[in-house]
């Protein structure tokens, strides 16, 4: 799958973008320095991919990636939940 490997370099960016924001609240300046390079570079390698997968795919094969991706990422959502908490 193409688009797997942009969907996990975006989480990846918004992980390294949350983090540098905390890090600022601290006063972290050089971990949030470190943490937003590292998102943009996350962000540059969504980006390669992205392109790659607008050459590659079809309208509908994206549609069929994207559909595959969202409901594994949902799967995995679900089973980071415990057993009594509300999965709706």
């Amino acid at each position: 799958m193409a688009l797997d490997e942009v969907t996990r370099q975006l989480q990846l960016a918004g992980h390294d973008a949350q983090v540098a924001f905390d890090c600022v609240g601290l006063g972290h300046l050089d971990r949030a320095h470190t943490h937003v390079v590292t998102a943009k570079a996350a962000l540059d390698a969504a980006e390669v991919a992205l392109r790659h997968a607008l050459e590659t795919l079809s309208p509908t094969e994206a549609a069929r990636e994207g559909a595959l991706i969202m409901d594994a990422l949902e799967e995995q959502e679900a089973g980071r939940q415990g057993p009594d908490e509300d999965r709706s």
